[in-house]
């Protein structure tokens, strides 16, 4: 019996191509489970740090501002999401409440902002301080495997509540 016969068959039950087919599957599955890869990290990060960053929220509808704002207590967690990429969990540094102002026209012909009177505003604007671990790279900060830079929209989650808000500033703590 030859070692090849006419239709390319080894032994005359193996063929050459469903051979070949397997191996090649076989490195496919070694390369993707054996190589070595950056696990993960986005190239050029460095080691983790400390960072604080500022969230402003402005105009978020609630009806009882002042229960809002007693849940945000400082040490306590919130969940982050970057551009629609959970960012994993940051701490509560402060928070600020901002007065609502109105563009109040005067007789001279100039504006000036001035506080709202309106005593029943269901409309809540805020900075938030956040602090976290993050990886500074050549691209900016990496919270989460996903960059954040001043201006990302953000996303706060918790149990009793889901808002958006922007990055206005980002500090680095340690070196």
């Amino acid at each position: 019996m030859p070692i090849l016969d006419r239709q390319g068959r080894l032994f005359g039950k193996l063929s050459l191509l469903d051979i070949g087919a397997v191996l090649v599957m076989l490195f496919v599955v070694v390369g993707i489970f054996l190589s070595p890869g950056n696990t993960g990290r986005i190239n050029g990060q460095d080691k983790a740090q400390a960072v604080e960053a500022d969230v402003i929220v402005r105009g978020l509808n609630v009806l009882n501002p002042d229960s809002l704002m007693q849940q945000f207590s400082q040490g306590s967690k919130l969940s982050f999401v970057i551009r629609n990429q959970p960012a994993g969990q940051v701490d509560i540094k402060s928070v600020r409440q901002l007065d609502r102002n109105l563009a109040v026209p005067q007789a001279d012909g100039t504006v000036k902002a001035m506080k709202d009177p309106r005593p029943d505003s269901y409309s809540v604007d805020m900075i938030i301080t956040v602090t976290g671990s993050g990886q500074k790279t050549k691209e900016g900060l990496v919270l989460g495997n996903t960059k954040m830079k001043i201006g990302t929209p953000v996303e706060i989650d918790q149990l009793n509540y889901n808002f958006n808000g922007t990055v206005i500033d980002i500090r680095y703590l340690t070196k």
